[in-house]
């Protein structure tokens, strides 16, 4: 797991703070009162970039070490970089955690030149797991579905160690035919 490090916020001005490479966040938790922070952008891009936008970062504050979940990151509509960043704490001595993994579709392309058209229904997937055992990701592979049929929550291969805390009967995708 990555290290970054953060700061007390310097601006009041989020703006400000962007202007100079730094990202607004806020961190927090069960056990810690919330705390409004700013990181590099180029760090955090980068952490992000090899842990996923729900993973799990370890951050350094002053010296203190705290292991924080990705809650939520906004990002410029347009220009789709990182806005702010919401954190949240994982207390020790709690080791599963609920969050949402992103969900990677594979198969698109053979779905679409079959003549199909993909309607994905969710983006992510809301999980209790160990906080140690936290996936990227989790893949759908949609090559096999028929048009005209759904690939459900039910139908996902998923470690015993993760439970899904969605109905079993949710659309995740959906399969047509081209008119």
């Amino acid at each position: 797991m990555n290290k970054i490090n953060i700061k007390n916020r310097t601006f009041s001005n989020p703006k400000k703070e962007r202007k100079y490479s730094k990202i607004p966040g806020i961190l927090y938790g069960k056990n810690i009162s919330n705390m409004m922070f700013e990181v590099g952008e180029l760090e955090l891009r980068n952490t992000i970039c090899k842990n996923g936008e729900h993973g799990m970062l370890e951050i350094d504050y002053n010296g203190d070490v705290h292991k924080t979940v990705i809650r939520e990151i906004q990002k410029d509509p347009i220009k789709h970089k990182i806005i702010h960043i919401d954190l949240e704490e994982i207390p020790k001595d709690e080791n599963t955690i609920n969050t949402e993994i992103p969900i990677t579709f594979i198969g698109e392309d053979l779905v679409m030149r079959k003549g199909g058209i993909i309607q994905k229904e969710k983006e992510n997937i809301k999980v209790k797991c160990r906080k140690d055992n936290i996936p990227e990701n989790i893949e759908v592979d949609l090559s096999n579905i028929k048009h005209g049929k759904s690939f459900k929550i039910c139908d996902i291969e998923i470690s015993q160690d993760i439970v899904v805390e969605e109905d079993p009967s949710t659309v995740v995708a959906a399969i047509s035919s081209q008119i």
